[in-house]
């Protein structure tokens, strides 16, 4: 293992900002993995200690296949992580929509470019990143639908399902778009947390990471087999919003099946502690995704739900 700072970024009153990465094998720069790009994916950042311990002892082992290098960015924001603030400390700028970047630009720009001018040059690029509203996924892979994604490459991670999403003037700035327009193979994987260490979504983090590598020849590893994965348009999830605000009482976490017409969750009143509303199920399927927030606005998407296909 070769640790290496990538980036720094100076600063005026206080301690000068790196961020690291670690190198594993020589030769052809196959894969890129990178972690929290935000202050508060703290799961994102310890997915990709875990994944450094674990692909230090296969090199220690000489299971990492000759003429391949992989390379692991756990962080990219430590400073926000330091304040537990979930963006760029002074402007609230988010890195994860600056890239490509800008070396002469405003700062979250410059890390931006930083970053990518490295991360561009691997075969495949793996990011570990959130969702724009708190909550709990199924583990899945996204893509964007660039016209380089490859659904195909991203069933051999082996989780449950693979999701490809149209591009939006929104996703032009995220490193996963940036990455297929350099046409580098990227996939972007959702763990079951984000604020918190889920050991057990992790853990399918780690060996999903893994496994793809095993199977594109850059180590070896014997790891479960996984799953045959589920391939689904973004556009085809059923978002389920609530209709009041209050305290959010869910009855169902990601990877449930719901029907039609049962009670998904419940809108408390704050104040007064009576059920002002019960938000149903809009379909027949399994929970995709659960908000986690106790406390929701009107209008809020607090479930998508994948809507089984009937005969």
């Amino acid at each position: 293992m070769r640790k290496e700072v990538i980036y720094t970024q100076k600063n005026l009153y206080r301690a000068d900002m790196n961020i690291y990465g670690y190198h594993f094998g020589k030769g052809e720069q196959s894969a890129c993995i990178v972690g929290a790009c935000r202050g508060n994916e703290i799961q994102q950042l310890y997915i990709c200690s875990q994944l450094v311990k674990k692909l230090k002892e296969l090199e220690e082992r000489g299971a990492i296949v000759k003429n391949n290098e992989i390379l692991v960015i756990p962080s990219v924001n430590p400073s926000s992580m330091n304040i537990s603030k979930r963006f760029w400390p002074t402007d609230d700028t988010d890195i994860n929509r600056m890239y490509p970047g800008d070396s002469g630009g405003e700062t979250t720009k410059r890390i931006a470019a930083g970053v990518f001018d490295v991360a561009r040059q691997y075969h495949y690029g793996i990011q570990f990143t959130s969702f724009y509203i708190p909550g709990d996924f199924v583990p899945h892979v996204r893509m964007m639908d660039t016209g380089y994604q490859n659904p195909s490459l991203a069933n051999l991670f082996g989780l449950p399902y693979v999701v490809v999403r149209k591009v939006s003037p929104f996703d032009t700035t995220t490193l996963n778009y940036n990455w297929q327009m350099n046409q580098t193979n990227a996939f972007s994987v959702y763990s079951s947390a984000t604020d918190k260490i889920d050991e057990e979504s992790a853990k399918r983090a780690v060996a999903a990471v893994l496994r793809f590598l095993t199977r594109m020849g850059m180590v070896r590893y014997q790891s479960h087999s996984g799953y045959i994965a589920t391939v689904i348009e973004e556009g085809d999830l059923a978002s389920v919003r609530t209709d009041r605000a209050g305290i959010y009482k869910p009855f169902f976490r990601p990877g449930e099946e719901a029907a039609r017409g049962e009670v998904l969750a419940e809108i408390i009143d704050p104040y007064e502690g009576e059920v002002i509303s019960r938000i149903l199920s809009p379909a027949d399927g399994i929970v995709f995704f659960a908000h986690s927030q106790p406390l929701v606005m009107e209008g809020t998407i607090i479930f998508k739900i994948i809507k089984r296909l009937h005969e």
